[in-house]
């Protein structure tokens, strides 16, 4: 199997949009999103891909689970949401590029589920759509391989952009089917561990909910992307999809105005008494112009709070004990 990916102008067009929006999240100040707002969107995220796998529990049973309170329901479904909440609670713990740690994550995904958690299919299987087969996957001898054969593809395309590799790897996950339950899951939880490994933020975002409320596009994505025999049309669904979740968290926050004053007044949470130049302050705000640096460090000096030494580029700054 060739595990290939032509990139196209609308993915590149789309990894700038996401990056953009990325440096919009950092220049809000708000590094660490709201415990509340966390939870909100793991809920949704949860609800949102267990949805889309034909899950019937509500948004607000998925949350009285979540915590920990009594649910009527199908007791099946309401396994698959607490596998669901400790398998994305240990995000962390995975590792993008290891084999071991995507078969540890289905295990606990589909723990209680299927006798085979964590392992690899037997027998054949294939995705219907509605009463039709939209996909065959590969026969299940060839899965050990094609898996290996996968994961070290991702391990040698580290040049690829991260986003596309996000997408790409779900989509493949999609395609090889590699277990005999709980793939679409798989898929969608990889490309969040992906996106987590890239950005933080993206532990944040409910990307599943959005899928789950374009489940039309996302599998005629898969449908081209299995005619076409590459994963660009999936890839670029992905992405659409990334982008919409990061810019609906984003409206969410709601932040107050960013002046010049309050940018001075977070780089000294930052910075305290150390030393540092132009050059660190645009490090530090990632999307703002050297004009603007400059303008900001300048109200710094002329507010007394912050001290300037030395011309040129040999100019440093350090915060006065002056709020």
């Amino acid at each position: 199997m060739n595990f290939k990916l032509p990139t196209t102008p609308k993915m590149l067009q789309s990894c700038a949009e996401i990056s953009l929006l990325l440096g919009r999240y950092e220049g809000l100040m708000s590094p660490v999103p709201q415990p509340r707002l966390r939870r909100t969107h793991r809920i949704k995220t949860i609800q949102g891909s267990l949805a889309i796998e034909g899950n019937t529990l509500s948004l607000e049973q998925v949350t009285a689970v979540f915590d920990q309170k009594r649910v009527l329901g199908p007791k099946k479904e309401i396994l698959e949401v607490q596998n669901a909440i400790e398998t994305y609670q240990k995000m962390g713990q995975f590792k993008p590029h290891s084999i071991a740690s995507f078969q540890a994550a289905h295990r606990l995904l589909m723990k209680g589920l299927i006798p085979d958690a964590g392992k690899w299919r037997k027998g054949q299987v294939g995705i219907l759509k509605g009463s039709k087969v939209s996909h065959i996957a590969p026969p299940a001898p060839r899965v050990p391989d094609l898996m290996e054969q996968l994961f070290s593809t991702l391990n040698k395309s580290k040049n690829l952009h991260p986003l596309l590799r996000a997408a790409w790897v779900h989509y493949e996950v999609e395609f090889i089917h590699p277990f005999s339950d709980g793939n679409g899951r798989m898929g969608r939880l990889w490309q969040t561990v992906h996106l987590v490994s890239h950005h933080p933020l993206f532990e944040f975002l409910s990307v599943e909910s959005i899928i789950r409320d374009r489940q039309r596009e996302y599998y005629y994505a898969l449908e081209r992307s299995d005619k076409d025999g590459h994963a660009g049309t999936f890839v670029e669904f992905s992405l659409a999809t990334m982008a919409s979740a990061l810019s609906e968290f984003i409206n969410e926050l709601r932040p107050g105005r960013v002046t010049a004053s309050s940018r001075v007044d977070k780089a000294r949470e930052h910075f305290g008494q150390l030393e540092f130049s132009r050059l660190d302050y645009l490090r530090f705000f990632k999307t703002l112009s050297t004009a603007t640096a400059s303008r900001d460090l300048k109200e710094g000096v002329e507010s007394k709070r912050l001290r300037r030494s030395g011309e040129r580029a040999l100019t440093r700054y350090r915060f006065s004990g002056r709020g």
